[in-house]
C-alpha cells in the first residue's frame, strides 16, 4: 500500500514538475551549465520527460521503463543541481544549505524510482 502511494506521489510530482518547466521555463534556463547548448529547447525536452515519465509510471504497461526513464533523467539533471549550489548568487530566493542538499536528494530520486524497475 505504502509503496502504491509513493509511486502516485513521485508520479504526480513530475507530471508537476514537468509543467512547471513550460509554466516557469526561465528558473530552468538559469540552473543550466554554460556548457550545453540550446538551453531553452533543453528546457522544454526536459520538460516533456518529467510529465511523459511520471505519466508512464502511472501506466502498469510502461511503469518498469518509466522508472529507469526516471534514473536516467535525474542522473542528467544532475549537472543543473549542481551548478544551481555552486552559483547561489543567481537563486538569492533560496537558502544554499537547500541549494547543496538537492544534491544528495537526486540519489534518494533515483533509488524511489528504482523501486519501480
Amino acid at each position: 500500500m505504502v509503496k502504491t502511494v509513493l509511486m502516485y506521489v513521485l508520479g504526480l510530482f513530475m507530471v508537476a514538475g514537468g509543467i512547471n518547466h513550460f509554466v516557469n521555463p526561465r528558473a530552468y534556463v538559469r540552473m543550466m551549465p554554460p556548457y550545453l547548448p540550446w538551453h531553452g529547447p533543453l528546457v522544454f525536452l526536459s520538460g516533456v520527460a518529467e510529465g511523459l515519465l511520471g505519466v508512464g509510471l502511472l501506466v502498469p504497461a510502461t511503469r518498469g521503463g518509466s522508472a529507469w526513464g526516471l534514473i536516467a533523467l535525474f542522473v542528467a539533471i544532475f549537472p543543473a543541481n549542481l551548478q544551481m549550489a555552486l552559483q547561489p548568487e543567481r537563486f538569492k530566493k533560496i537558502p544554499r544549505p537547500l541549494l547543496w542538499a538537492r544534491l544528495p536528494l537526486q540519489v534518494v530520486l533515483i533509488a524511489w524510482a528504482w523501486w519501480y524497475t
